[in-house]
């Protein structure tokens, strides 16, 4: 049997094939069996260079991703997530290193790493650029020893979205094939395209064979009549947590997220891992998100 069918097991990939045919009359689609861990949730809480953006791409003052990082530190946060946005083109491995050594000496984990990606692209220059991307970002991430790389899976170019999620599938095994090689996970976020909705990124777990693939859990991305009822749902597959701020229902106006509840569906999910906060609000992140990691390490703590 191929390694990349060691997530899922026969049984699992019988099931997928029986109910190919059907996926895309579906209503709700079915995932595969949640990841297995031991029980009981154990998280850790790290911060995303997306939440300091303003900063990091402001020419005057200039503020690097050391800055962030020593922020995190200054947090007393267990790990620090560096977007890939806020790196040098073509990063090079002393330059990983060093973020690698200034992280660690001051007690942090590079929690992880996120790219920009677009899987649905067809056979052609523009796929391979984006492959070659993704896997470039798996070479960065184990110089970091960063764990997972958090990834898109893209929108239909001119095709059906039954083709889109096609491609999405063979880009992701692939990528993940290479990931698993090099000992990285990648982490699909529910972030608009194919993944707007929770049946579609449940539709895309269930049909990708890796056992280096998961979740990338983004509270702040369902725009559904109930969120919350949505992230549950995805809450079993998750490698990752983003929490933001904000949520916001369908027909319904902008709100303070929950973070009890959120911390409730995580922890029911036995979810071990890092709480990243992801802080997309107006405020000036540098005095807005030490307050909101004392709200999450508050509320996560039970």
């Amino acid at each position: 049997m191929p390694p990349r069918e060691t997530r899922r097991g026969f049984l699992g990939k019988a099931a997928a094939l029986a109910g190919a045919a059907t996926l895309w009359q579906q209503p709700s689609a079915q995932a595969i069996e949640p990841i297995k861990r031991n029980g009981n949730s154990f998280f850790k809480f790290s911060l995303a260079a997306y939440s300091y953006r303003g900063l990091l791409t402001a020419k005057s003052p200039q503020f690097t991703l050391d800055d962030f990082i020593a922020d995190c530190a200054e947090m007393g946060l267990e790990g620090t997530e560096l977007t890939s946005y806020y790196f040098p083109a073509e990063p090079t491995p002393e330059y990983l290193r060093h973020l690698k050594q200034h992280s660690f000496l001051l007690g942090l984990d590079i929690s992880g790493t996120a790219v920009r990606n677009d899987f649905c692209f067809p056979a052609g220059e523009k796929r391979d650029a984006e492959l070659a991307h993704v896997k470039r970002w798996v070479d960065y991430a184990e110089i970091m020893s960063a764990p997972v790389i958090r990834i898109f899976s893209g929108h239909a170019h001119g095709t059906s979205d039954k083709e889109a999620h096609r491609l999405a599938v063979e880009g992701i095994e692939e990528c993940c094939q290479y990931a698993g090689e090099h000992g990285v996970y990648l982490a699909l976020e529910n972030h608009g395209g194919l993944t707007t909705t929770a049946d579609g990124l449940l539709a895309l777990v269930r049909d990708v064979q890796s056992p280096w693939f998961g979740v990338n859990l983004d509270t702040g991305n369902f725009r559904s009549a109930d969120p919350y009822a949505d992230l549950a749902r995805l809450a079993p597959y998750a490698v990752n947590v983003q929490v933001k701020v904000s949520i916001h229902p369908e027909g319904g106006k902008r709100q303070q997220a929950d973070f009890s509840r959120l911390a409730q569906i995580v922890g029911d999910a036995g979810y071990r891992g890092y709480i990243v906060l992801e802080f997309e609000e107006r405020e000036d992140p540098r005095e807005a998100c030490p307050r909101y990691m004392d709200e999450l390490r508050g509320a996560f703590a039970g």
